[in-house]
């Protein structure tokens, strides 16, 4: 697909973003928006309240039905098991971060966004049960290892990680059409620009905080609670690299 939006032979007709909360997503949907245009976004101003159209697969499910082959992109911090609930083939994309800075990221945006946290310790945010399981804990391998049998409360669902969940979403990422990482932003839209013809214009940064100095046993907690994050981001960097060997276009 072009600049202009007219189709480019063997580009795929439908597009599956994994949003990887604190992965600068929201830049890339609003870029997606110069591109596509509002009407062909899941989720757009008619898909009903914001939360809800990008947490809830069920609610996806539904709009999918009522806006009947009009979306050609969805996105949302929906797992990737999300689109084995629609009726359609997605080529897909993701972008992961380092999971201690996206941790940090996280208990940021969350502090600055939400008035009666603002003055509560990152320890204090990272300890909250719904947090840490729902959107902290391995929330990387969750998100591509979780199946549409098992997913009970969409990407808020709690799994036990193990070595099978992390090579289950190794495997899974390995088939995940184009992967990017936060830190190297550019490079990502560029292999989007490439492969598909897209014209994604300037960057529009949105969602940024400011770093905050936080005790290093803190960072220390992150990394060894979050230990098959990092061995699943290290993963997708040597996948990126092979890509990148075989493949100029996937670098």
């Amino acid at each position: 697909m072009s600049k202009s939006g007219e189709h480019v032979p063997n580009s795929p007709e439908r597009f599956f973003f994994v949003h990887v909360q604190k992965t600068a997503g929201t830049t890339l949907y609003r870029r997606l928006q110069r591109q596509f245009g509002a009407d062909a976004i899941y989720p757009n101003e008619t898909d009903g309240d914001t939360v809800t159209a990008v947490i809830v697969p069920e609610h996806l499910v539904e709009r999918w039905r009522v806006r009947d082959g009009a979306i050609r992109v969805v996105t949302g911090h929906f797992p990737l098991c999300t689109t084995e609930l629609l009726d359609g083939e997605f080529a897909t994309m993701t972008v992961l971060r380092e999971p201690v800075a996206r941790t940090l990221s996280y208990l940021r945006h969350h502090r600055k966004l939400t008035p009666q946290d603002r003055e509560r310790s990152f320890e204090a945010i990272y300890d909250d049960p719904l947090r840490f399981h729902g959107l902290i804990h391995n929330h990387m391998v969750k998100m591509f290892s979780l199946t549409s049998d098992e997913m009970t409360d969409g990407v808020l669902t709690r799994v036990d990680f193990t070595e099978d969940r992390l090579e289950r979403a190794k495997e899974r990422l390995a088939g995940v059409d184009v992967v990017g990482f936060q830190e190297r932003f550019d490079d990502f839209y560029d292999v989007l620009s490439r492969r598909f013809g897209w014209g994604l214009g300037k960057p529009a940064h949105a969602n940024r905080t400011e770093p905050t100095n936080v005790p290093e046993s803190l960072c220390s907690r992150i990394a060894e609670d979050n230990a098959l994050d990092i061995e699943l981001y290290d993963f997708a960097r040597n996948l990126v690299a092979e890509r990148a060997a075989l493949d100029p276009t996937s670098k």
